[in-house]
């Protein structure tokens, strides 16, 4: 459990706090680059506390500003995007698309430099796999990491966003470290309302024991499974928590990224990212990719529908409260993995406050080229099966990886106690017939 206070430290995000100063450190996506059209070339967002205006100038460049003009304070949601910059609706005021400088103040004297100790609160803005990233750091800033599922090209992309969560980032997040979740809230709950998939079976198998370690992006997960209905016994991990706040997981049978952006310390909005080895799409259609929005996940009365896994987790975040009171909590040994990353989490705060660089900064342009990370590995020596191999039989293309790749002697391992989380092992049969309902919708 956590005080007071050190709840406050890793879940406030305001400018100047602890947490938020760290957040400020990573590339945060904002929108996709799809909601910025020519007839809407500007969009309202809120990334921890902050409100800005994410804009397309008429040359094309993106561009991120404070909301409220510097000059009266009035939105510059509803101003002019022009050539290199945005005009404010009230007085026409023009700030540069690139660092905010004032350009234009229409109505100051012939000759006046006031223009130029002028400038409007500006942050730098990238684009990569349709998804608009803002750095809100100080200079300089680290590379835009190119995760895979956002340059791998071999393939087709998709992105979506979930409806605005009423509650604090981290209970979103520690659910990522979270691995025995699972199990109940996701697998048991659709099996027992009589929903199957090969999606839930790969997660009802009867769970034997899991683990955690840390790695350069963050914490890995650890598993192993007896053999199920039609997956076979696995010992394998990955599925990263990849800090401070990305998922990279395994969504059968795509390979999907969460971000879980603070917009203020109550409310969270996750954007996703997927990507779907196979016939490759158009490089056009890569960085252009279908946009949906997840379906709602509560009822009018406003009870959790819990049909889907991203309805369930909402209800397990949302019900914890606004801000979760680690006061309260009791963690079991299954709680290491967010014992660790609180850990890291705290110590990677306390490395901003000495001045020095976070852990999962991307720098070097080579390395940046393509960062593949670890979604699905496998125990090559213990299941006696190639990566391809194992590939085939689980009907996904890049996974299977030798796990020993990426875990050393730093994981550990804890044995499940048989009982309630016996799964179904190969001989029993699904409620349904398999492939008649589908448990996440990417």
């Amino acid at each position: 459990m956590l005080s007071q206070e050190e709840n406050a430290l890793l879940t406030q995000t305001g400018p100047g706090t602890p947490c938020g100063e760290l957040l400020r450190r990573y590339w945060q996506p904002t929108c996709f680059a799809g909601e910025l059209t020519d007839a809407k070339p500007a969009r309202r967002v809120k990334i921890m506390g902050e409100e800005l205006v994410i804009f397309r100038d008429r040359q094309g460049n993106y561009g991120c500003v404070a909301e409220h003009c510097a000059h009266r304070g009035v939105s510059l949601y509803y101003g002019f995007v022009e050539d290199c910059g945005i005009r404010c609706a009230y007085h026409g005021w023009k700030f540069a698309t690139t660092d905010g400088q004032c350009l234009e103040q229409p109505f100051e004297p012939a000759g006046s430099t006031y223009k130029e100790r002028v400038r409007q609160r500006a942050y730098p803005v990238e684009r990569l796999g349709g998804i608009l990233f803002v750095y809100m750091g100080p200079p300089p800033a680290p590379l835009l990491p190119r995760w895979d599922v956002l340059a791998w090209t071999d393939g087709q992309r998709k992105l979506m966003r979930q409806e605005v969560l009423d509650c604090n980032w981290l209970q979103i997040q520690e659910n990522t470290a979270d691995l025995t979740h699972l199990y109940f809230l996701h697998s048991h709950m659709l099996y027992t309302r009589g929903v199957w998939d090969r999606g839930i079976e790969r997660l009802y198998r009867p769970f034997e024991r899991y683990g955690f370690q840390p790695f350069e992006w963050g914490l890995l997960k650890s598993w192993q499974y007896a053999k199920g209905p039609t997956f076979p016994a696995e010992r394998g991990g990955g599925m990263p928590l990849v800090f401070p706040n990305i998922l990279r997981s395994i969504e059968y049978p795509w390979h999907a990224m969460h971000w879980r952006v603070p917009i203020d310390d109550t409310h969270t909005e996750v954007l996703w990212a997927g990507f779907l080895p196979g016939a490759p799409a158009s490089p056009e259609e890569l960085e252009n990719p279908p946009i949906e929005q997840h379906p709602p996940q509560r009822l009018p009365d406003g009870e959790h529908l819990l049909d889907t896994f991203w309805a369930q987790d909402r209800m397990a975040w949302e019900t914890q409260g606004p801000i979760m009171d680690r006061g309260t909590e009791h963690l079991g040994a299954s709680d290491r993995g967010i014992v660790l990353f609180r850990q890291i989490l705290r110590e990677q705060i306390e490395r901003v406050q000495r001045g020095l660089e976070p852990i999962a900064l991307a720098r070097d342009p080579a390395r940046n080229q393509l960062i593949e990370l670890p979604g699905w590995l496998i125990d090559v020596d213990a299941m006696q099966m190639t990566p391809e191999q194992f590939a085939k039989s689980v009907g996904m293309q890049k996974v299977g990886q030798p796990m020993y790749d990426y875990f050393d002697e730093r994981l550990e391992w804890f044995d499940v106690a048989t009982g309630a989380a016996a799964g179904i092992a190969s001989a029993d049969r699904p409620p349904v017939a398999s492939g008649t309902a589908t448990s996440w919708r990417p």
